[in-house]
């Protein structure tokens, strides 16, 4: 009689147990909510306030103390980035030209290194792979100059090759170490049932692999491309024609207003502009990256 007695007690502890812990757990998750919200406010404040900034008239964005919101809307900034100089499409289509031989560039060699990296054992292998990552212990602003002497004497200065030579040997080290753990990620039993089919290691990597590292030269691809697209040393150093000028090139020159001043409403339009392709290609390719950098990057 005593136990069945306590059983009720003991469910009713029971159950105010299992309450108290799940109340602990909601306001556990609107704790990380709460904090993922402030963490996301302060991440888009400075491109919600440069918007902002953008669509003020010339006078009010060089206001001191700055107003914040805009009294009237204006798209004067715009216009005058559109029609900077050479124009807007000219220094974009610069970087894109740049971007897109850089990425080229980087996949027709990081796949077949990381290829041969992950698949091939040959003595020295780990040292060769620690030799190829080594660039991204040196600081690249130190061999700009030599460089640009030797791309001037066989004509790559002003030329887009030459400047996309400069951003694949940059972004090269991490690219190779991305596909190598892409590729290792594959299983082995894969390659040996297509070799025993009598495919070659060229036909593998065609084959069998490419459509599964997909992911993995994607996010290749999206590092390439946001990385060359807001690179300013090199494009500065290697290009002094107006017409070979970059997007960031342009910023750091639309920004110089009257008598010396800094044009804020100008500038700050130029960098909404040139958020938007990188913004663009990273939602296309959103699921790929993840999963390539997933896969890749985090073995």
């Amino acid at each position: 009689m005593t136990d069945l007695a306590a059983n009720p007690a003991e469910i009713a502890a029971a159950d105010h147990a299992q309450g108290r812990v799940a109340g602990e757990r909601r306001q556990v998750r609107y704790l990380v909510g709460a904090i993922c919200v402030a963490v996301l406010a302060i991440m888009l404040a400075p491109i919600a306030l440069s918007f902002l900034a953008s669509i003020k008239t010339p006078q009010e964005a060089s206001q001191s103390p700055p107003v914040y919101l805009p009294s009237q809307i204006s798209f004067e900034n715009y216009l005058k980035i559109f029609d900077f100089q050479a124009g807007l499409s000219t220094y974009a289509f610069n970087s894109l030209a740049v971007a897109g031989i850089a990425i080229l560039l980087c996949l027709a060699l990081a796949v077949p290194a990381g290829y041969g990296l992950a698949r091939f054992s040959f003595r020295g292998k780990e040292v060769l792979f620690l030799i190829m990552l080594a660039p991204l212990m040196i600081p690249y602003q130190a061999l700009l100059t030599p460089l640009y002497m030797m791309f001037a004497k066989v004509g790559l200065a002003n030329s887009h090759l030459g400047l996309a030579i400069i951003h694949t040997v940059l972004q090269l080290p991490f690219s190779i170490y991305l596909m190598r753990n892409s590729f290792e990620g594959i299983p082995r039993e894969l390659e040996e049932a297509a070799v025993m089919d009598g495919s070659s290691s060229f036909q593998v990597l065609r084959n069998i692999f490419g459509p599964l590292v997909v992911p993995g030269m994607v996010t290749v691809a999206l590092f390439t491309f946001i990385n060359s697209w807001n690179e300013f040393l090199a494009a500065l150093i290697f290009m002094n024609k107006e017409t070979a000028f970059t997007v960031p090139i342009m910023l750091v020159s639309v920004r110089t207003g009257r008598l010396g001043a800094v044009d804020w409403g100008a500038l700050q339009a130029g960098v909404i502009i040139s958020i938007l392709p990188c913004v663009l290609v990273y939602v296309l390719l959103q699921k790929y990256y993840v999963s390539g950098f997933l896969n890749g990057a985090v073995k």
